[in-house]
């Protein structure tokens, strides 16, 4: 269980939550969907990891993680009953922002095979009321019977690493980051990247 990361959430208040998942948003080029009621916004790395927020006009919001490569990934499974469990405890209404929606690139749909209905796969699944953060009982509850670490299982770390909650958040935090991992050929190539970076956090102030 990662107490900093999840810690770190919970003293972010959801406005700046939400300017970071903007930002990181436009960052990563993430495709934009249109869901009735809520902002969508999502991140991913290419390789099958994800991170899915849904901020409601009453101030709620919906956070989704998915680790392809955990024992929480029930898409390879196609078990529609135990993802739909997942979300046990959660509000209808914010569960239905992922029922009978169309698939996009972070969230794939597992089908119910009697009634055909279906609902956005998550690993992950934590929710705020308006005033704090929650984990859903249902996959909380399925990871306490089958020993599952929970906040490992289901990527909370590594998907929400890029939005550095409790750390600072800045254009030149993230240049810094990729210029560690060898983003960068040259110095002109790492300057007109600090510059898109600043643009799109500009937006989002």
């Amino acid at each position: 269980m990662s107490d900093v990361t999840w810690d770190a959430l919970a003293a972010t208040g959801l406005q700046e939550v939400r300017r970071r998942a903007a930002v990181v948003h436009d960052v990563v080029g993430a495709e934009p969907v249109a869901v009735p009621g809520a902002q969508r916004l999502a991140w991913n790395d290419g390789a099958g990891q994800s991170t899915v927020w849904y901020f409601t006009e009453d101030g709620r919001a919906l956070l989704l993680t998915f680790d392809h490569e955990s024992d929480l990934n029930l898409y390879a499974e196609e078990d529609f009953a135990l993802q739909e469990s997942f979300f046990e405890g959660v509000p209808a209404s914010l569960v239905a922002l992922l029922r009978d929606r169309p698939e996009n690139y972070e969230s794939l749909n597992l089908t119910d095979p009697d009634t055909k209905r279906t609902i956005h796969y998550a690993g992950g699944v934590f929710w705020y009321d308006g005033s704090r953060w929650h984990i859903a009982d249902g996959v909380a509850e399925h990871c306490r019977q089958e020993g599952l670490d929970l906040f490992r299982e289901s990527g909370f770390d590594y998907c929400l690493k890029v939005y550095r909650f409790g750390q600072s958040f800045t254009p030149e935090t993230f240049v810094a980051l990729r210029d560690e991992r060898g983003r960068y050929e040259d110095e002109e190539e790492k300057e007109a990247d600090l510059a898109r970076l600043r643009d799109i956090f500009a937006r989002h102030d």
